[in-house]
């Protein structure tokens, strides 16, 4: 296996199938990544309301590469294992106005700056005596697009991207489909936590260090990505059970939003949080589920939020 490195200046913004490769690798290469967080650098350890409110969202979700890796053509696969992750012990979590799923309720910006053991070995401490257990993962894992121009990081596409997906963590294997001669994969976005859904839009954003190796599967011919866990993807938060709100309809994003609120008045009640605290705080640690999908014409989403954030 080759060993290279992308740097923190090797950065763009926008899938682009233009830009110049860093480096050209042969498969089953080792590639590490110095990432920057999702805001690019605009906030800090010392930031405060009033940076949220200057936020750019033309500087969000850099990603770095990109990579061209020898011998990959449309129709296959990249097969990126996510070999190790490092965390540089600090993160944050925003309610950004404007964003997230409970965008119109909450409209005015609020910020959380975490700090944890960069070595994941103790979950981060909240507000209200909540910690939370840390599994860190890369948000962003891409090709480039076969079609010219620009296209956005925010939204993730058939050739992967801002995926934010939790479980894609240390020893997972990714299928990404491959659009381009050479593939031209990217990556960024670090989280050091998040609840399935990442309701409030954004988890806990961290500047990260991902090794990750990249191979090939010929003729994959895949539709979107797909991935393989290599064990349990939540025995970090089952031990002490869940909280679970649920919501009925014939709008799964509706539903989605009422179980949220109720989950979010819920933990505001019980907790003594402040709403857009306990909001956020279900952004990193609560999982949306779709529990029932054939009793037309009504189905039922959930949102699990763990018990053991208040028991550690």
């Amino acid at each position: 296996m080759q060993s290279n490195s992308i740097e923190k200046k090797h950065l763009h913004f926008g899938w682009d199938n233009a830009i110049t490769p860093v480096m050209a690798v042969a498969p089953g290469s080792v590639v590490e990544f110095d990432t920057l967080d999702a805001g690019g650098g605009q906030l800090n350890r010392n930031s405060t309301l009033e940076d949220v409110s200057k936020f750019d969202f033309d500087k969000v979700n850099p990603t770095f590469g990109p990579v061209f890796v020898e011998g990959a053509e449309p129709g296959d696969a990249l097969k990126v294992t996510v070999m190790d992750l490092k965390l540089e012990g600090w993160g944050w979590t925003a309610n950004i106005p404007g964003f997230g799923l409970l965008a119109d309720r909450f409209d005015q910006p609020a910020l959380h700056i975490w700090e944890f053991d960069p070595a994941c070995t103790a979950p981060a401490e909240f507000k209200g005596g909540a910690k939370v257990p840390l599994k860190p993962f890369p948000g962003i894992m891409g090709n480039a697009l076969p079609e010219a121009g620009c296209h956005s990081v925010v939204n993730p596409r058939k050739f992967g991207g801002n995926m934010d997906t939790r479980d894609m963590n240390v020893g997972t294997e990714i299928l990404i489909p491959v659009g381009v001669p050479g593939a031209l994969f990217s990556c960024g976005d670090g989280h050091a936590a998040q609840g399935d859904g990442e309701i409030c839009g954004t988890a806990i954003e961290a500047p990260m260090a991902m090794t990750l190796k990249l191979d090939l599967v010929k003729g994959a011919n895949l539709n979107f990505p797909q991935f393989t866990t290599t064990g349990p993807v939540s025995s970090h938060f089952d031990k002490a059970g869940y909280d679970v709100t649920m919501a009925m309809g014939e709008d799964l994003m509706e539903c989605a939003r009422n179980c949220v609120g109720d989950m979010v008045d819920k933990l505001a009640a019980e907790k003594g949080l402040a709403p857009v605290d306990a909001y956020m705080l279900c952004s990193v640690c609560a999982d949306l589920r779709i529990s029932e999908i054939v009793d037309m014409p009504n189905w039922i989403v959930s949102c699990y939020f763990p018990r053991i954030v208040f028991e550690l």
